[in-house]
């Protein structure tokens, strides 16, 4: 835990931050870090292939990216978190565009979350499935994710309905769903993510609020609000109380043992990367 302080404001703003890798032995694809005034939270998308089409890989994107984008909020106080956004992934994809192909469906990409504050607000912007929380000082927490991916997927897969698992008839209609998914990625009507194209960081869902309404804020990456769905361990409200009493760890190791609970969430997906950065002393003092 640290504590930073505030760009524009005598507050200061304390972070903590916890990251797990979901697999052992494998790297972990997410990203989390801060500077000054300003929280980046990246969640990798390891798309199966992707080694033999980048020789980075995503866990080198997402650290490019987050660092890419921390250098910028350190300097670029007022400039528009999407302009930083859309810059950032423009040098990440120059940094290798002559080695790489970048353009491939399965080269790496990254989801992105960013919180700021700023002349007396807390910016925030979430492109893809990242989740921001933001807890004011009265009332119920407001959640902003972005919800285009997913309702993507369920329009992909409804070829499968019907079709037994484990079939070599689901085997292929499912490639064929998760072709058709991928075609719509940072295509209009579809979902967008942080890859090699830079107008994607317009497509992201953005607002602010009064720091002076909020008293703290939580970014999630998608392995780690499994907390909330598919497990159901708690909702948002209970999400920040476990974050104001335990911290970030707290919220990850619960994840884990959801995870290895047999039975807990039977359609659950394979353990992710969870990481989770929480911020708290944002009013005035």
């Amino acid at each position: 835990m640290f504590r930073l302080p505030a760009v524009d404001r005598e507050a200061w703003v304390r972070v903590s931050m916890a990251t797990s890798a979901g697999t052992p032995g494998r790297p972990n694809e997410d990203f989390v870090g801060a500077v000054p005034g300003a929280v980046v939270l990246l969640d990798g998308a390891g798309i199966p292939g992707t080694g033999s089409i980048c020789a980075h890989g995503v866990a080198w994107y997402t650290r490019r990216l987050g660092a890419a984008l921390l250098a910028r909020l350190s300097r670029d106080g007022g400039r528009a978190l999407t302009a930083i956004l859309a810059t950032s992934i423009d040098e990440v994809t120059a940094a290798h565009r002559g080695t790489c192909d970048v353009t491939h469906p399965a080269s790496p990409q990254a989801t992105v979350a960013i919180v700021r504050s700023c002349r007396g607000s807390l910016e925030h912007l979430v492109l893809a499935d990242c989740t921001v929380v933001l807890g004011p000082l009265g009332g119920c927490p407001q959640v902003v994710t972005d919800e285009r991916e997913v309702t993507n997927q369920r329009i992909c897969a409804e070829p499968l309905r019907g079709i037994a698992r484990g079939t070599p008839a689901y085997d292929r209609v499912r490639a064929a769903c998760s072709e058709a998914l991928r075609a719509r990625r940072n295509q209009p009507g579809g979902y967008w993510i942080a890859k090699d194209d830079p107008r994607a960081a317009e497509e992201a869902v953005t607002g602010s609020r009064p720091l002076d309404d909020l008293s703290r804020v939580a970014l999630l990456s998608n392995g780690a609000s499994r907390i909330v769905s598919p497990y159901g361990l708690t909702d948002w409200a209970g999400v920040l109380e476990l974050l104001d009493a335990h911290g970030p760890a707290d919220v990850v190791r619960r994840i884990r043992e959801a995870e290895a609970r047999p039975g807990a969430a039977p359609d659950a997906p394979v353990p992710d990367d969870a990481t989770v950065a929480h911020c708290t002393r944002l009013a005035s003092s």
